[in-house]
């Protein structure tokens, strides 16, 4: 699995994936965040807080993280190096996992240069460090298992077919509907539980939960079980194509 995950992470650079997905993400954050005048503008807020890049992050995740993913499967199927995969000692497990854990290692990698704008933030702040660092970590963490899950979600999708296009574009329209889809079901309810229930289904609920500084069990529980169904899913998928 680590060896998959390993060899996975080297070909996001040896292609122009690596890179692209940093350079956007980067380059979007730089523009959107300081340059713009709008609501996610830091200088604009008149606060020491990052709420602008945590706002902004899940939108730009929506298209970067399945541009991750599409291929991951996708590309193996279509070039037939997936059944070469699976005549070697691995399990299906082994190959999503790793493939997942490679995705989830960019991701990472892609938040360490935003430390730059704490770090600003922090001195700009009246008296300088004036900065809530727990609700910062937190907004982290959220944004993380955020990633995770999207990621989770386009694994599966690009387990079910070999064009990588189609891979990106339903793997961005399932995130952007788990994103904000069951608040729209919500507010089409009564105000009531039955409003509440449909929105702790979605991420957002979840997300805004531990930006908020609030580390609750039962959002990590959520995402942890939000990954858990898409990755099993992508294995199945795996397993019927192999019985096939």
């Amino acid at each position: 699995m680590l060896h998959i995950a390993y060899k996975e992470f080297c070909s996001f650079f040896q292609s122009s994936t690596g890179a692209l997905i940093l350079s956007i993400y980067m380059g979007f954050n730089g523009v959107i965040l300081w340059v713009l005048d709008g609501p996610f503008n830091l200088l604009d807020s008149g606060y020491a807080q990052l709420d602008g890049l945590f706002m902004l992050s899940p939108w730009l995740f929506l298209l970067l993280i399945p541009g991750i993913g599409m291929k991951m499967v996708a590309e193996e199927k279509r070039s037939g190096t997936l059944e070469w995969l699976l005549t070697k000692p691995l399990t299906e497990w082994d190959i999503v996992l790793g493939k997942w854990l490679a995705g989830l290692s960019l991701i990472r990698l892609a938040l360490v240069p935003t430390a730059v704008y704490v770090i600003t933030v922090q001195q700009m702040g009246n008296p300088i460090g004036n900065i809530d660092l727990g609700s910062t970590a937190g907004s982290y963490l959220g944004l993380l298992l955020l990633g995770a899950s999207y990621l989770s979600v386009s694994i599966f999708i690009s387990s079910l077919t070999d064009n990588a296009i189609v891979a990106l574009v339903m793997s961005s329209m399932i995130c952007l509907f788990m994103y904000t889809g069951f608040d729209q079901i919500a507010d089409m309810m009564p105000v009531n539980n039955h409003g509440l229930f449909w929105r702790q289904l979605g991420i957002s609920e979840h997300y805004s939960s531990i930006s908020r500084g609030v580390v609750d069990s039962r959002d990590i529980i959520y995402f942890l079980c939000l990954c858990g169904i898409f990755l099993a899913a992508s294995v199945t998928a795996l397993k019927r194509r192999n019985w096939s």
